[in-house]
């Protein structure tokens, strides 16, 4: 196996399937690379295998074919990926999930091509699943690691857009639960990864600095439980009194949301990444996780960054010393993260949107 020369697609018609189906996060920084397929080669159809929840973000993009896998059916959803590609065979398979599961889902589809991750970046038996790598490098955004996934195609990603499309039905719900301009701030403080959370005392403190500044704040996240307790956490910890919109959007809701939106508040999670794809500037919490490789793709001026003190205290040397992508996933780490430190990140960001404050 390679990940050089590059070898272009057959001339003509040509095919792609994109094995990617989570999460959130890493689903919102493969737009680009279909953006990019789009343009450099408007001949190739596109079929995407996608997870049932992250379908419901992305499954509107036009031109691309999408197949969904129901993950909490297991082989079932495995089943289900198969019968729907039964008899046809692709030009290149880009397998970019390196999970064991991701590699027996993709035994699925029939491909002349399947190019996967180089070896440093490979797990799960990743290399048995791939006759073809990406370039081997180090310090990439995921985005950027995911775009190169074209590269053995002969292509090459050097634009980003994401454009995600938003329905009206989810415009007009954002409208009415954020009319007018009045400048505002959303803080989505729970990611799925519970030691990635903030304390919810500290996301009320800034809360409260934010209102009392003027600025409107909504609170946002889904249904789950942990998330419904999370905000009740936070407004309990407050003295004043946000917004509590969670568990009432949709992913497509909040896309409309973060049209109105000045800046979102928020740990590593799918709605920073949701977030920095709309262009709303991200004020990011970063102790159990590296900015450069999962910050916001576009901006990480406005983020708190503790991923090196994290790394000194927590495994005893600086982040320079440690693979790249290590998670320092510790309980306490996010306890680096000082409330003056947020507040210092909003207010540069507000003077750099030149939003007119109070207080």
């Amino acid at each position: 196996m390679s990940s050089l020369p590059s070898r272009p697609l057959p001339s003509g018609e040509s095919s792609i399937c994109i094995l990617r189906t989570s999460a959130i996060g890493d689903v919102t920084h493969v737009v680009p690379l279909i953006r990019t397929l789009k343009e450099k080669a408007p001949r190739v159809s596109i079929t995407w295998i996608v997870g049932k929840l992250e379908q419901r973000l992305v499954g509107d993009l036009p031109g691309v074919e999408f197949v969904m896998f129901d993950k909490g059916k297991g082989r079932e959803g495995m089943r289900a990926v198969r019968q729907a590609l039964a008899g046809r065979r692709f030009d290149a398979l880009l397998h970019m999930q390196v999970a064991l599961r991701s590699n027996l889902l993709s035994l699925g589809v029939s491909a002349d091509r399947r190019i996967g991750y180089d070896r440093a970046r490979s797990k799960d038996l990743h290399g048995l699943f791939v006759n073809e790598r990406i370039p081997a490098r180090s310090g990439e955004h995921v985005l950027d690691a995911f775009g190169s996934f074209i590269e053995p195609l002969g292509m090459r990603q050097t634009d980003v857009a994401w454009d995600i499309p938003v329905p009206d039905d989810a415009h007009a719900w954002a409208h009415e639960q954020l009319p007018g301009d009045a400048p505002t701030l959303l803080v989505s403080p729970t990611s799925s990864h519970e030691l990635r959370n903030w304390r919810p005392e500290r996301y009320a403190a800034v809360i409260d600095h934010a209102m009392a500044r003027g600025l409107r704040v909504a609170l946002v996240g889904g249904p789950s439980s942990g998330e419904r307790a999370m905000a009740d956490a936070v407004l309990a910890a407050a003295t004043s009194t946000p917004m509590d919109l969670t568990g009432k959007d949709t992913l497509k809701r909040f896309m409309a949301l973060l049209g109105r939106t000045a800046m979102i508040l928020t740990p590593d999670s799918g709605p920073m990444h949701m977030a920095n794809a709309a262009g709303v500037k991200v004020l990011g919490l970063h102790a159990a996780s590296n900015p450069h490789r999962s910050g916001p793709y576009s901006d990480r001026r406005w983020c708190v960054n503790k991923y090196d003190e994290a790394s000194r205290r927590f495994l005893g040397k600086p982040a320079a010393d440690i693979a790249w992508g290590t998670k320092i996933e510790k309980p306490g780490v996010m306890d680096l993260i000082a409330v003056d430190e947020v507040i210092d990140r909003l207010e540069a960001c507000t003077d750099h949107l030149g939003l007119s404050l109070s207080g």
